[in-house]
């Protein structure tokens, strides 16, 4: 029997009231790997660079998950009051780890902040808070006090995109936990979602096994089959490394 893919997650970055830092995640991502066929790892934050290729060449496939924000310096912003859990080490390790998949073909998907992540890795810019840097903007953030589940705002996808022929429809309706977003589009990612505002929802790698992030959370959502269906394939491309 071929053995289920190793699909390493990117860990995200607590302080307790201890004053301990946890790292770990939301078992919601965990439960969409399993239930797709994948076998989840977690990627800690903290690993020595030295580190990088050891944990790479185990893996088959990477989910880099939500979690809090990118340090302008990586994407040439500046500091914003609305800025807030950034985690240096983090952004270090997911940088290195996308810049990794994309040079080695290995399979990945964004979720989130996982967008967010890519698109600065491949030389894109980021929205420091999209409120008040995007003119036009519809409600993005819909925490805390939201279900995580709530279907915030429709998303468009392109016609010919990989997302839409896996999902298998133009229009569907998303969550949103987010305060940022794309602003200037890496090279060599097509924009293939999008909001009603023309924010950036799912964006493709082009030439690639299968290298794809979106902006919302739809490890919230399993329940819908076309949501769990971005799990299904991802884990299917990664079954093809192994």
């Amino acid at each position: 029997m071929k053995p289920k893919p190793i699909i390493g997650i990117t860990a995200d970055r607590v302080r307790a009231e201890t004053g301990f830092l946890y790292q770990g995640l939301i078992e919601k991502y965990i439960d969409a790997i399993v239930n797709a066929g994948g076998m989840p790892f977690v990627i800690p934050i903290t690993v020595p660079e030295t580190g990088f290729d050891t944990i790479l060449s185990r893996l088959d496939g990477i989910l880099f998950s939500g979690g809090g924000d990118v340090d302008p310096e990586f994407y040439g912003g500046t500091n914003h009051p609305e800025i807030r859990k950034v985690f240096v080490d983090r952004d270090r390790v997911e940088l290195k780890l996308v810049k990794d998949a994309v040079r080695d073909m290995k399979p990945f998907l964004g979720i989130c902040r996982g967008i967010q992540v890519i698109n600065v890795a491949l030389g894109g810019s980021l929205y420091a808070d999209i409120k008040s840097q995007h003119p036009g903007a519809i409600k993005h953030d819909y925490y805390p006090g939201w279900p995580r589940d709530h279907r915030a705002h429709p998303v468009t996808l392109d016609k010919k995109a990989r997302i839409t022929g896996i999902m298998g429809v133009e229009h569907t309706m998303v969550n949103s936990l987010h305060h940022q977003a794309i602003s200037q589009l890496a090279p060599g990612l097509d924009a293939v979602g999008h909001a009603p505002d023309g924010i950036i929802e799912a964006v493709e790698l082009i030439d690639h096994p299968f290298g794809m992030a979106i902006q919302w959370h739809p490890e919230w959502m399993t329940d819908v089959n076309e949501m769990a269906l971005i799990f299904v394939h991802f884990v299917r491309a990664a079954s093809d490394q192994t």
